[in-house]
């Protein structure tokens, strides 16, 4: 399987915002993520931590699949990790690296911006019945 890193215009000018050592801190443990993951994707796994959306629940049962990665005491990355058996890859998409204090408004803005269609379905469905 070939791992693929994708990362957002957000996640690009959070990043540009850093120092330089910060800026190595996220890649490197971005990278060990990724480099762990083919061998012992468990492993990955208990780093990242699944936030609980302080959103509605998503429809159909769906749950999000964003994970925070602790980089130090004080960055968090805002991630998913996409298996994508069909075409053989692992997708690591970045969505924002932040300090702690911002990490539940940035989640909650990501969380709002990639699930609303599932958001909208769900309002709709509260409507009609």
């Amino acid at each position: 399987m070939d791992i693929l890193i994708e990362s957002t215009k957000k996640f690009e000018k959070d990043l540009s915002k850093l120092s330089q050592a910060e800026r190595e801190k996220v890649i490197n443990k971005i990278n060990d993520c990724a480099d762990l993951f083919l061998t012992h994707k468990a492993g990955v796994y208990r780093k990242l931590h699944r936030l609980r959306l302080s959103l509605p629940s998503l429809a159909n049962g769906y749950e999000s699949s964003l994970y925070m990665l602790k980089v130090s005491q004080k960055l968090r990355v805002i991630l998913t990790v996409d298996e994508d058996p069909i075409f053989g890859q692992i997708i690591f998409t970045l969505f924002r690296a932040i300090q702690h204090q911002d990490l539940d408004k940035a989640y909650k803005s990501v969380a709002e911006s990639l699930y609303q269609d599932f958001l909208h379905q769900d309002q709709e469905t509260v409507k009609v019945s």
